[in-house]
């Protein structure tokens, strides 16, 4: 192979290299890997009931906040 070609090659793997790190370290800052609710309820949950609970307790946080902004929107009147 020629020098030229070297050349290209590892300009084009430093370039590709350099934008691999760009790309997890903006990922790193800015959350992308960040689920630890994940692991942590896969410890939590690992049965069909305590699944069928969690679903069930989301279901509840869902309603209550509906509820809230329900109620927050009829307390609103428009001025006279």
């Amino acid at each position: 192979m020629s020098s030229g070609i070297i050349a290209v090659m590892i300009g084009v793997s430093t370039f590709l290299g350099a934008l691999g790190l760009w790309a997890l370290l903006w990922g790193l800052r800015t959350g992308q890997f960040d689920d630890q609710e994940k692991f942590l309820d896969g410890a939590k949950y690992d049965g069909e009931e305590e699944l069928i609970d969690a679903v069930k307790m989301e279901e509840k946080k869902k309603n209550i906040l509906k509820n809230r902004k329900d109620k927050e929107q009829k307390k609103y009147a428009p001025p006279d």
